[in-house]
């Protein structure tokens, strides 16, 4: 079930400009507006009305009222009228109500009427001039977008621009910018592949297309995922609706025509949902469009019932396609944006080429003309792709890799060179292409000098990669240690260029056996010394010299049966001068460590 989204922003000229004056305005401005707009702020809110020592605050109606010398009693109180009676703060008590901030106050005619909240500071007062964008079509400037108070007085796009002037005095005209609309929305649409949606595309100069076909549940639901969608652009200074159905079609003309900011159509109304829109949300051409309204075809539902040929023949074949589009009918693609575009270059040839020496002449071709694009993006190979087309229509993949990012032609083609024995041309080859799908940041390196002073070390990524063409990825490694106590866990492979750390301070074979083999026919004295005779593989061993113990203790949080296992590892120096590295299970004393079986781990040398 295919599920489409379709977003549209009405005021997106207008808006977009709106927003950077806001960023090009000062903050100084900022705060001289907000403090010209807001209300007075008492400074000392919290001081008491009633001084110390007792009478009447200083200030006070009471205090300042000569005729009245003694405190008022209460009958006096009662005697004046509503208006002229002194509030429960003159007369020295803190615990008044406050004003509800709701209270209905009497108009003129007698009726109640909601009191008025001081004007706040929003970008509609600063922006009250109505104001319309302007491009040059022909000879004359017509208008492209309009404010909605440039809306509501009349104006609209396609007029005009001196007739906007003449209907409206004062009217703020500014240069349409369609590039720098196109470029924000090709940013929303990257943002919303990262974020959102895995597929997103332009729809037009004023809206996006996004698949979200099992996306919506990770954001709550469609309706959620839509609120989301409109409240961080409206955080963003941009108003917008969103329609979700099956169809591109039919989501982009419920979003610009439903009515409504959030529309969500289920799967298979589509037709239904579209009959009573204007022929307008079908995307049709001027033309179709005035061809429609002298046939007095207004509504898209008028279209159902009329046979294809000569609706084609009246409104255009273009016509009958987006209507199936609109209604599930035919297929319409998305072309999505790419939020990096691999480096590709390609070879098309005149004559199929099957030679060695043609093959490698053009592959030469194809990496020089790779080469300044990557150095135009400041990127280096880390893995490189050939594609050849054959002429049965078979296509074959070849690929090389680069231990570090590099774009030097001379060794790219070696590397493809020693690759010349898998290409298998059939027929002949007709094209070639060549893709760089990992790729990494390449700048300058800074040159110690020109002449080496033995310090530096010898570049081995032109030797490693030479030698991996030739036997395998799999075959060139390093040995590097990695957390764990025990000796087969404690070391893993790693890159042939990565410099190897956190190897332990005391000696251990750099290569140990698959498993570690039982020994047979040990000698040993218990519990702390090394063994005197052993026999390994049918040989048997007098040792000379010896080092340990080495006790090391079972990972118990990985298995329940190392809970109280215990090796004692001991380096020996048998006769004949070999090394080995060989270890006893138990510690010797409590049973539940171990057997007491010895075993061989590592060989030194």
């Amino acid at each position: 079930m295919n599920r489409v989204a379709s977003l549209f922003l009405p005021q997106l000229p207008i808006e977009r400009l709106r927003a950077e004056e806001r960023s090009r305005r000062p903050p100084d401005a900022l705060r001289l507006i907000a403090a010209a707009l807001a209300p007075p702020v008492d400074d000392n809110a919290g001081a008491c009305s009633v001084p110390r020592g007792g009478g009447w605050r200083p200030g006070a109606r009471w205090a300042r009222d000569k005729a009245i010398v003694a405190k008022p009693n209460a009958a006096d109180i009662d005697r004046l009228a509503a208006h002229q009676r002194p509030t429960m703060r003159e007369m020295g008590r803190r615990s008044e109500a406050a004003d509800p901030p709701f209270r209905t106050l009497r108009g003129n005619d007698g009726a109640s009427s909601p009191s008025k909240a001081p004007a706040l500071l929003t970008w509609s007062n600063l922006w009250g001039t109505p104001t319309i964008l302007i491009a040059r079509t022909g000879q004359k400037d017509v208008v492209t977008a309009a404010c909605l108070q440039a809306l509501e007085l009349g104006l609209h796009p396609g007029m005009a621009a001196a007739h906007a002037r003449a209907l409206v005095s004062g009217l703020e005209v500014l240069d349409a910018e369609p590039e720098a609309d196109r470029a924000w929305l090709d940013r929303l649409a990257l943002h919303a592949v990262r974020k959102w949606t895995p597929m997103a595309a332009v729809s037009g100069p004023d809206g996006l297309w996004f698949d979200l076909t099992g996306t919506t549940h990770l954001f709550g639901g469609e309706a959620r995922f839509c609120r989301r969608l409109l409240g961080f652009l409206k955080r963003l200074g941009f108003s917008a609706q969103i329609a979700i159905a099956g169809t591109l079609g039919a989501a982009h003309a419920l979003a610009r025509h439903g009515g409504a900011p959030i529309i969500l159509l289920p799967p298979g109304h589509e037709a239904e949902a579209l009959g009573p829109l204007p022929l307008a949300a079908l995307r049709l051409a001027p033309g179709a469009l005035l061809s429609a309204a002298r046939f007095g075809l207004e509504n898209i539902g008028d279209l159902y019932s009329m046979p294809r040929g000569p609706l084609a023949r009246r409104l255009g074949l273009a016509t009958v396609e987006r209507l199936d589009q609109a209604r599930g009918m035919v297929a319409e693609p998305i072309i999505p944006v790419i939020a990096f575009e691999h480096p590709r270059v390609t070879r098309r040839l005149l004559e199929p080429i099957g030679t060695p020496e043609s093959i490698t002449q053009v592959i030469s071709d194809l990496v020089d003309d790779l080469v300044p694009v990557l150095r135009l993006r400041g990127l280096g190979v880390r893995k490189i792709t050939l594609a050849l087309d054959r002429v049965d229509s078979a296509v074959q993949h070849i690929g090389v890799g680069a231990s570090q990012a590099t774009r030097d032609a001379k060794h790219l083609k070696r590397m493809f060179a020693l690759k010349l024995a898998e290409i298998e041309p059939g027929l002949g080859i007709e094209a070639m292409h060549l893709a760089v799908p990992h790729s990494e940041p390449l700048g300058a390196s800074a040159v110690a000098g020109l002449l080496e002073d033995g310090t530096q070390s010898p570049d081995l990524t032109l030797l490693v990669d030479q030698l991996i063409g030739r036997s395998g990825a799999s075959a060139l490694f390093r040995l590097a240690s990695q957390e764990s106590d025990v000796p087969e866990r404690a070391v893993k492979r790693v890159g042939p260029l990565t410099e190897p750390q956190g190897w332990p301070i005391w000696k251990r074979p750099t290569r140990l056996l698959p498993r570690p083999e039982i020994l047979r026919n040990v000698i040993a004295l218990l519990p702390d010394h090394p063994p005197r005779r052993f026999t390994w593989r049918r040989q048997d061993y007098r040792v000379i010299a010896g080092d340990g113990p080495e006790r090391i203790h079972g990972e118990w949080w990985r298995r329940p049966g190392e809970l109280w296992a215990v090796r004692d590892y001991f380096r020996v120096e048998a006769e004949g001068g070999a090394r080995f590295w060989l270890f006893r299970r138990g510690d010797g004393i409590d049973g539940p460590t171990g057997d007491l079986s010895w075993y061989m781990h590592g060989v030194f040398g």
